[in-house]
């Protein structure tokens, strides 16, 4: 994170306040004081005060300037490293043909990563929701549950025959599929994480993408549900002994999709039968207002939907998509996007401003805006396209950076927003595997290769926990820490870079030639990833314009000796 380089150059100047501001450089160790570097680890020593701080030397072979620090920034410091015992750490989980390992996340120390945990032999890992468990599936039976923050096995579970496996948002319960053998035979288990036994048990056909995981829960783990045949059942999720609470009646129910946070809402989809128009219905939770719904949006041409909750459950977005296009405008079937609130304020489609399939949704965190990629222009993307990635900052509406992942099969920010990651994986590709990691001004910050590389994730975090942090950063930032400097002496080193910048301009290369039908993909291309959107001229171009301006310049110079004979 960058709020662990502001406190690691904070801290470093209060260690060195500890050791006097006089004689920085003459340290005297004894046996029971030996020697350590400055700013490496903390000691216990006498509590320093900030009194201490108000002029730090840094020790170096030749004498320094003080830098003067304000008050407002002593009393950030002495905050910040209250509370830095309390920063959440981010990590990485990394799967390769011999097995997963855990490592610290960035910033890292001599630019590579920690190991927190070794190698661990598996075919499959998954974090928690909320990241304080990990899911590892060892084999095609045996499933095993890691504390994330110990780093160490808490339960094995031996499930024979199983297909699939997930854990609950908070890693309280964990659910597996087994292949049925009977129609009798209760083939979906959900097990208690802590205990090792089953709590719910219910058969199912099949899994599909639509049908798993069969139990769903909310972010909380207070309301837990689960599709059945024409309905809806809901279970107390925290005692599930009480088997189904109360349900809702939905005929030819295909779909269902519960809110996370909070749980107050579930989407039901009902697809074309008869005539009937398709349609997606929201219903309030709770035994005593679930009889009708509180939204409902009907569509025809709908083979299937995708369902997504904003955080604070107002709002859904359904993606509706048909396999076949009726008007013929694209290979790839038709699509339409269209939002529901739950206080029924808006029921409809998402007006977007030109034609063409959606590729893509996804919600901010905040819950109140979403994005949507969508068009029949591709003008950057992963897999076998280049990989061109722009970073904009939301808030200033500005451009940071541009840069190229290319290869890259999955892509995915960190938990407090300061690193953002993409790998190649196989089996999607099978050369080239490794993990890029870049700032968010497209800089590279670490980059690795593998001969394999299956997976690649970040452990979750909520971006709730590093709010407090990034408004300390920004007021530090705020803060002026001025350098104090002998009269006539001036910074030579902030005028050599000018220089150099005026006596060495940029030399442009050429562009490459565009048809015209790309004219617009060129200005599109600009307006997202930066640069100018005016084509260079080429020579004959330049020559044939040089030859209008001498001519202008002829006329006028002829019309001026006319009017001076004249005169």
């Amino acid at each position: 994170m960058a709020i662990n380089h502001r406190f690691f150059l904070i801290y470093r100047m209060i260690n060195m306040g500890q050791r006097g501001s006089r004689t920085p450089d003459r340290r005297v160790h004894t046996k029971q004081q030996p020697a350590q570097r400055p700013g490496v680890r903390l000691r216990r020593r006498r509590r320093t005060s900030p009194a201490d701080l108000r002029s730090v030397h840094f020790p170096s072979g030749s004498p320094t300037p003080a830098i003067e620090i304000s008050e407002k920034l002593i009393s950030f410091t002495f905050y910040l490293v209250q509370l830095f015992s309390y920063l959440p750490s981010s990590f990485l989980l990394v799967r390769a043909p011999e097995g997963f390992s855990l490592w610290c996340g960035p910033p890292f120390n001599n630019g590579q990563p920690a190991v927190k945990l070794e190698k661990v032999i598996c075919t499959n890992a998954k974090f928690s929701e909320d990241g304080s468990r990990l899911m590892v599936m060892k084999s095609d039976s045996t499933v095993s549950i890691y504390d994330c923050s110990s780093s160490k096995e808490i339960r094995s579970f031996a499930v024979p025959n199983m297909s699939a496996a997930t854990m609950s948002p908070c890693g309280t319960y964990l659910q597996t599929f087994q292949r049925p053998s009977t129609p009798q035979e209760k083939n979906v288990i959900l097990w208690k994480t802590e205990t090792g036994a089953p709590v719910y048990q219910h058969f199912q056909k099949n899994m599909t993408k639509t049908t798993w995981p069969s139990v769903q829960f909310s972010s909380d783990e207070a309301i837990a549900c689960r599709l059945a045949t024409n309905e809806i059942q809901f279970f107390d999720a925290r005692d599930f002994s009480k088997e189904i609470i109360y349900r809702v009646r939905i005929p030819g129910i295909a779909a269902v999709e519960l809110s996370k946070a909070p749980g107050s809402h579930v989407a039901a989809f009902i697809p074309e039968s008869k005539g009937i128009p398709a349609s997606v219905q929201i219903f309030a939770c709770g035994e005593n207002s679930m009889s009708q719904p509180v939204a409902r949006r009907s569509f025809f041409r709908c083979s299937t939907v995708q369902l997504s909750w904003n955080r604070g459950s107002t709002g859904l977005l359904v993606l509706v998509q048909a396999d076949v296009d009726k008007t013929n405008q694209s290979y790839f079937g038709e699509s339409k996007m269209n939002y529901l609130t739950t206080n029924g304020t808006h029921e409809g489609l998402v007006p977007l401003s030109k034609e063409g399939p959606v590729h893509d949704v996804q919600w901010s965190y905040s819950g109140s805006e979403f994005a949507v990629v969508y068009g029949f222009l591709c003008l950057a993307g992963f897999g076998n396209l280049p990989g061109d990635m722009a970073f904009w900052d939301y808030k200033e509406k500005k451009q940071l950076g541009t840069t190229r992942a290319e290869w890259s099969v999955t892509s995915e920010w960190s938990p407090d927003g300061c690193y953002f990651m993409t790998a190649t994986t196989a089996p999607r590709l099978q050369v080239d595997n490794g993990i890029k990691i870049f700032h968010p001004n497209g800089s590279l910050y670490f980059k690795t290769m593998f001969d394999k590389l299956y997976q690649a994730d970040w452990k979750p975090e909520s971006p709730d926990r590093f709010g407090e942090i990034a408004e300390l950063a920004q007021s530090i930032d705020s803060l002026k820490v001025g350098e104090t400097k002998q009269q006539g002496q001036g910074s030579k080193s902030s005028v050599a870079p000018n220089k150099a910048t005026s006596a060495n301009p940029p030399t442009q290369k050429p562009a490459a030639y565009r048809p015209p039908h790309a004219k617009t993909a060129a200005a599109i291309q600009t307006k997202l990833f930066g640069g100018s959107s005016t084509e260079e001229m080429s020579k004959n171009a330049a020559k044939n314009k040089k030859k209008r301006e001498k001519q202008r310049e002829k006329k006028a110079a002829e019309a001026a000796t006319a009017a001076n004979n004249g005169a």
